[in-house]
């Protein structure tokens, strides 16, 4: 299978990714858009002419968001919805009052190497925000992302999954130490495996999915980790070029009817059997189908139990 490449790299924007393109007539929801790459993807959005609804757990920080990405887009319908991931029943009434067909939906939303906490359900939280909540979110919204037509579901992963696998017998760390980067690397590539589950399902509905790296981008992301980003600065991006990828992703003519991919620096990255210093590729378990088919049915599983 040929790598997808584009002319677009690690020093391209989001508003450059999505120059030329029109979004005129179509619907997104951005996940998190009130702080980080998340305000800069519905930025780009806005700019290429798409409705878009910022999904954030505080309205209050999404309507000022919102009201600023009005006056740089010269749009007046950003629209801005509560939404907590980790509560099913917020993902549920945000779904409810949901309208019509969805087009783009961003899974951009998460938490960073959290001290360890549960949900009320007992769900470990990183897995429980950066994959349990956007699957159930993905899956309630699927009959409108099947009304658009040819709707495009991006996730928002990191080269964090290179430190582990999804480890199905122990989702929620009741038997391991629990070790933050060890369950963000794991809800991470839980993030990839639905991007491949989903395009596996839901392909015939003109429905898919893919995944990406938006790179290291210094936002509220880390603060569990003091607030610093530990990579060197020539490999740092700014949040408008974190945004990029997933734009890309959302956006790119290159990118029709494609899905199941993991994406880095706006570009398909190379599977990988080890992980390297730089962080380099996908993990092969991340893009593997049955790995995905597990956790989809253990993600059903648990949510039917919430």
């Amino acid at each position: 299978m040929t790598l997808i490449s584009t002319p677009f790299g690690f020093s391209s924007t989001a508003a450059e990714v999505a120059a030329g393109i029109d979004l005129t007539g179509k619907r997104a929801i951005v996940t998190g858009a009130s702080s980080g790459i998340g305000i800069e993807t519905a930025r780009a959005l806005a700019g290429a002419g798409a409705q878009v609804t910022l999904a954030v757990r505080d309205t209050d920080a999404g309507a000022k968001t919102a009201a600023d990405i009005e006056t740089t887009t010269g749009r007046d319908d950003v629209a801005v919805a509560a939404l907590e991931l980790t509560d099913p029943a917020s993902a549920a009434a945000f779904t409810a009052a949901w309208d019509g067909p969805l087009d783009i939906l961003i899974n951009n939303a998460g938490v960073m190497m959290s001290p360890e906490q549960r949900t009320p359900q007992g769900w470990e939280l990183q897995l429980a925000t950066n994959h349990l909540g956007h699957f159930a979110l993905a899956c309630a919204l699927h009959d409108a992302l099947a009304a658009a037509g040819s709707a495009r579901i991006v996730v928002v992963s990191s080269i964090g999954h290179l430190y582990s696998p999804v480890v199905l017998d122990d989702l929620h760390f009741r038997f391991r130490p629990y070790d933050p980067l060890l369950a963000y690397g794991q809800s991470k590539t839980a993030a990839i495996l639905f991007a491949v589950g989903a395009t596996a399902r839901w392909a015939a509905d003109k429905i898919t999915a893919n995944a990406l790296n938006p790179g290291a981008i210094a936002t509220n992301l880390q603060r569990h980790v003091g607030g610093k980003l530990v990579t060197p600065p020539e490999r740092r991006k700014t949040p408008e070029q974190g945004a990029a990828t997933s734009v890309l992703l959302a956006t790119s003519p290159d990118l029709e009817g494609i899905g199941g991919r993991y994406f880095d620096n706006c570009n398909e990255a190379p599977t990988v059997d080890h992980r390297d210093a730089a962080g380099t590729g996908v993990a092969s378990y991340a893009l593997d189908p049955a790995n995905a088919h597990r956790l989809w049915d253990a993600s059903e599983a648990l949510l039917d139990h919430a």
